[in-house]
């Protein structure tokens, strides 16, 4: 009996082996599709067909997160409120008056309201014509490279309507961001790839690709001009002082202001011609920060894998950490989901005190420069060594000011280096303010302690559907500094 037990367990051994060696030589199993995707198919309902699962959890960015969840980043909430950043952070405001964005800057909603948001902001917002779909459709490079510069030019509804019949509202879709066979992650997005090739990355790995796929949009870059400052070509990014992993503010602003076709409009305050920064994500997050060197991708915090039935798939409901019970951080980290939360709320506490006073202290600046351009205009001539140098700082503390305010994390993709950058935004503003004040004296005026900084005249009656400042979204500074700086009365609100 002992034997015949001894033979069967030496033969069932046998038979796992020879499985297991022709298991190791045969091809790895491929999901079973329903249908076959094209490579040149733009429709996500299209790509449904073949990843259903995929494609339902991409519809859910078309929904509403539940409120609460966010201190800083609201966004598309089912509080169904539209937050106005130019409220949150008054001094914008006024930094901003002179282009659309100091008419009407909301909080963005999901992927789904890409082109939709356009459709419905201020006409200003839209100015430059059909490059502002550069990040929004899936379409803009066949459209840039079949048009060229008539459809870059063209007004933005015009552009929009040359867009196909069906999916001219389409906004961030499959096809950006994949191949359908392999199911490979890649990148579409040309003004990406010619950034990427001036830093020599040019075959980034699988996980770099699951951070690239979303900086081809969540990055910055400029809508080139040409003297009469009207759109000269498609979107750029401003890296050619930059490696992988090191793309800096400093090399940013040098790059920026090198160039007279990246100064996209003209600063009402002070009259100058100013470039600007978009939504710099991937440049804050690669430059050092922990979860970047630790290998961790865009795709592994907000599009964590998911569960559906008996599939693993990545969630496609693309959303803050927070808005998704931080289901992706308790994936790697051991502590408690409240204990995560505080830790944000951590961060980006600081990081919002000191946006606040790198922006009332760059807005004073502003304000400096008004006066003194007003005395030019009277006949006060001012030392030009001075004034230029001013002028310098205040340049250097406006591009890291809104560098960091225009990133959605709040400090907290890296934390360290935004804190770094405001901390120069507010010495920067500070040495530029001394100097203007010393030039003030100097031509026998006072501007007084405070600055009157006159917000309420720049945030009320805004555009077309005449926006005002909404109080109830202001951020007051959490650890009560700000107040304490500058009055109630010089804000002017």
């Amino acid at each position: 009996m002992v034997r015949k037990t001894v033979i069967h367990s030496t033969r069932l051994m046998i038979l796992l082996m020879v499985l297991f060696l022709v298991g190791c030589d045969s091809p790895k199993p491929e999901a079973f599709l329903t249908s076959q995707v094209s490579p040149d198919e733009y429709d996500p309902k299209e790509w449904g067909k073949a990843y259903p699962l995929h494609y339902e959890s991409w519809l859910k960015t078309k929904e509403a997160k539940p409120a609460g969840k966010s201190r800083y980043k609201k966004g598309w909430d089912d509080d169904k409120v539209v937050y106005d950043k130019l409220s949150e952070f008054p001094f914008l405001g006024l930094l901003y008056q002179g282009w659309g964005f100091g008419i009407e800057y909301n909080e963005p909603r999901g992927h789904y309201y890409a082109v939709t948001d356009q459709f419905e902001i201020d006409p200003s917002r839209v100015s430059s014509g059909g490059v502002c779909l550069a990040c929004k459709t899936p379409f803009h490079r066949k459209m840039t490279e079949t048009h060229g510069l008539d459809y870059l030019k063209k007004p933005y509804l015009e552009a929009v309507g040359m867009l196909p019949e069906g999916l001219q509202d389409l906004g961030p879709a499959c096809y950006d961001c994949h191949l359908p066979d392999p199911m490979t992650v890649t990148t579409k997005k040309a003004h990406l790839e010619t950034a990427l090739a001036m830093i020599n990355k040019t075959e980034p790995s699988r996980q770099e690709l699951r951070t690239l796929a979303c900086a081809q949009c969540h990055v910055t870059y400029s809508v080139p001009r040409d003297e009469n400052m009207k759109t000269a070509g498609d979107v750029v990014l401003p890296w050619k002082n930059a490696t992988w992993g090191d793309i800096s503010i400093e090399g940013i602003i040098a790059d920026l202001l090198s160039d007279p076709s990246r100064l996209e409009w003209t600063q009402k305050a002070t009259g100058f011609k100013m470039p600007f920064i978009r939504h710099p994500e991937f440049e804050v997050f690669s430059r050092g920060s922990v979860h970047f060197n630790a290998g961790v991708a865009c795709a592994d915090c907000h599009m964590p894998f998911t569960r559906s039935g008996g599939y693993k798939i990545s969630d496609h409901n693309v959303t803050s950490p927070l808005k998704a019970d931080l289901r992706a951080c308790l994936q790697c980290h051991t502590q408690s989901k409240e204990w995560l939360t505080e830790r944000i709320f951590h961060t980006q506490d600081r990081t919002a005190s000191l946006v606040l006073r790198a922006g009332y202290n760059t807005a004073t600046c502003a304000r400096l420069f008004q006066t003194i351009h007003t005395a030019q205009e009277e006949g006060t001539t001012v030392d030009s060594a001075i004034y230029n140098q001013a002028k310098d700082f205040y340049m250097q503390a406006f591009l890291r000011l809104v560098f960091v305010n225009a990133e959605n994390s709040t400090g907290f993709h890296n934390p360290a280096e935004a804190g770094r950058i405001l901390g120069d935004a507010i010495a920067f503003s500070g040495k530029s303010e001394a100097l203007l004040r010393q030039l003030l004296a100097g031509a026998g005026m006072n501007p007084q302690m405070e600055v009157e900084l006159d917000l309420g005249k720049t945030l009320n009656n805004r555009g077309q559907a005449g926006l005002n400042f909404r109080p109830e979204q202001e951020f007051k500074d959490p650890f009560g500094v700000q107040e304490k700086l500058l009055s109630e009365k010089a804000r002017g609100l």
